[in-house]
């Protein structure tokens, strides 16, 4: 967990002041959600984007 909060520190230094503030905000709210087990409420965009494939997919129909 060390090296997750070192490289996330060293990657909010290196961008920019609205994309560090964006990233502080998500992070912030994630751990909000887990402190209230209410993550696996949350749709993982990997499977949101698999779900849209198979409907664009014609041999899915």
């Amino acid at each position: 967990m060390d090296a997750l909060v070192e490289k996330l520190d060293a990657k909010l230094k290196q961008w920019k002041p609205e994309t560090a503030a964006d990233v502080r905000y998500r992070v912030a709210e994630m751990i909000v959600l887990a402190d209230q087990d209410a993550l696996d409420l949350i749709r993982s965009r990997s499977i949101e984007q698999e779900v849209l494939d198979r409907l664009d997919d014609p041999t899915f129909r």
